[in-house]
């Protein structure tokens, strides 16, 4: 016998999930590196997981390599964590093995050795392996999306990955932002879909000066606000954030995001319930501002269950899934799921090109 909570759970369900893209009302759940809570991050499969799953935004981070190509990756190095060695481009590339080494220290084709989906993050054991996965160009990720999303509907969410502390560890704001525009431009989707994210504000400040219509996100959390607990952070482009008038410090780091002419504010809203960076008053003066609020990476209900209480407009997480399933069960308009059968289909058709 079916439960009547079930059917009540799946009518809502229906009821509540609307044609991308997003609208008013409309809850934008984030698939954090794809949704790496379920396949290996920033891949292929991670991404087609988070279409099935229903994600309305996909989040991701890009590298630039050594000659300037822009791949979807988190880290700034190759870590063993993630990656295996398979064999040099070339026989005797001083540069072997490339695990350890800097994105921006190495060519495409050096990257493209590498085996970055037999390995299960320890913090993520029901990722799903994906043996052989390549690290794929952003071009690439598009290349994917275009098969599956015919009509252009999925929002994105992309960041630089870039060290303003260490400054050798990864290529310069101009590199960033020049092949990351050029690379949303050729994407074939309305760069009013693709939100710009970052802890460098430099760069969100670059790509505003560069293009206005790109949608900019600052990222912030105690360690970009502060470093060594001297002097301005470099992290936040000259920005002081104590020097804004707002009453508490949520509500000042809501105005600095303003200052930089910033469309979303994400701020960190992580473990611990009774100390939330992400806090009531910010996300009401982020409102009060014109500002959406999406915080990251939410893996607990509890916490995702205040967020929305407060009035967040998204989550960014590791388990779409969940917070989705959790958003319909709040009343939220969610969006609509793409089909497993044709995210699949052009999952095995793409992983062989990258």
């Amino acid at each position: 016998m079916i439960a009547p909570g079930f059917v009540a759970t799946v009518l809502l369900l229906a009821a509540s999930s609307y044609a991308r893209p997003a609208q008013v009302g409309f809850f934008d759940v984030q698939g954090h590196r794809g949704g790496r809570g379920e396949a290996i991050e920033n891949s292929l499969p991670s991404f087609a997981w988070g279409l099935i799953d229903g994600v309305s935004t996909l989040e991701l981070d890009n590298g630039l390599t050594k000659d300037g190509v822009v791949v979807v990756w988190h880290d700034e190095a190759i870590t063993a964590e993630k990656c295996r060695d398979t064999s040099p481009v070339t026989p005797g590339d001083p540069l072997f093995p490339y695990v350890g080494k800097q994105i921006a220290n190495l060519t495409l084709a050096q990257i493209k050795t590498l085996d970055c989906g037999s390995q299960r993050v320890a913090a993520y054991p029901l990722q799903l392996l994906y043996p052989g996965t390549k690290i794929a160009t952003l071009g690439e990720v598009f290349a994917f999306a275009h098969c599956v999303d015919q009509k252009r509907e999925i929002v994105w969410n992309i960041e630089s990955k870039i060290n303003p502390v260490q400054t050798n560890a990864t290529r310069s704001v101009d590199d960033f932002v020049k092949a990351q525009h050029a690379a949303f431009v050729a994407s074939g989707y309305p760069l009013s879909q693709i939100t710009y994210q970052s802890f460098d504000w430099r760069t969100l400040i670059e790509m505003k000066k560069r293009d206005s219509r790109v949608p900019t996100a600052t990222l912030i959390d105690l360690n970009n606000i502060v470093v060594d607990g001297t002097g301005l952070s470099p992290w936040l482009a000259g920005v002081n954030i104590s020097s804004f008038p707002g009453p508490d410090e949520g509500s000042r780091i809501a105005e600095a995001a303003k200052s930089i002419k910033a469309n979303v504010l994400s701020p960190y809203a992580g473990a611990n319930l009774t100390a939330l960076f992400t806090t009531k008053d910010m996300i009401q003066e982020a409102h009060q501002l014109g500002l959406t609020v999406a915080p990251w990476t939410v893996n607990r209900l509890d916490i995702a269950e205040q967020l929305m209480e407060w009035g967040v407009d998204g989550i960014i997480t590791d388990y779409p899934f969940l917070v989705r399933r959790l958003a319909v069960q709040r009343g939220h308009s969610v969006a609509s799921t793409f089909s497993q059968e044709k995210v699949m289909g052009c999952l095995d058709k793409h992983l062989q090109r990258v």
